[in-house]
């Protein structure tokens, strides 16, 4: 499917009022929701298998457990729709939120960026951000974490 055939399905969604669209292939899944001033889009290719990647070296057993206790009862605050982070409004302005700041869960956290639409990402939770995850203008999928937070 070409992104001509997706702008056309979205642009019927708008005149015709739809919230939601969806469409099966052999070679794809398409998943259209919108609501409010949101578009959120997410496509996934079915892959084939591809042959098992070597073992990675495990890491250092100290290393780990402190990691692990270290993130213990944050909230992940994950991407909804693949596309493009971008932790701040404008290029000149500041960040969202960077460490340390209190949200809510109406609390715009990030941008991702989808097919030209910027779409805003909520905290959806109440605390405090403890670590931001992704680069800035780094691409991100679908459910991957962008913030730990320490719910309150």
């Amino acid at each position: 499917m070409e992104i001509k055939d997706i702008r056309r399905i979205v642009e019927l969604m708008k005149n015709n009022d739809l919230s939601e669209f969806s469409m099966k292939d052999k070679d794809f899944e398409l998943v259209l929701k919108r609501g409010g001033q949101e578009v959120v889009y997410a496509a996934a290719p079915t892959m084939v298998p591809a042959a098992p990647a070597p073992a990675a070296p495990a890491p250092a057993v100290a290393e780990a457990p402190a990691a692990a206790d270290e993130d213990d009862g944050l909230v992940e605050v994950p991407s909804p729709i693949v596309g493009t982070f971008y932790c701040k409004p404008a290029p000149d302005a500041d960040p969202f939120v960077k460490v340390g700041d209190e949200v809510s869960a109406d609390t715009v956290v990030c941008i991702v960026e989808a097919m030209k639409v910027m779409n805003e990402i909520k905290a959806e939770v109440k605390g405090v951000i403890k670590k931001v995850l992704v680069d800035d203008a780094s691409p991100v999928q679908y459910g991957q974490p962008l913030f730990l937070v320490e719910p309150k």
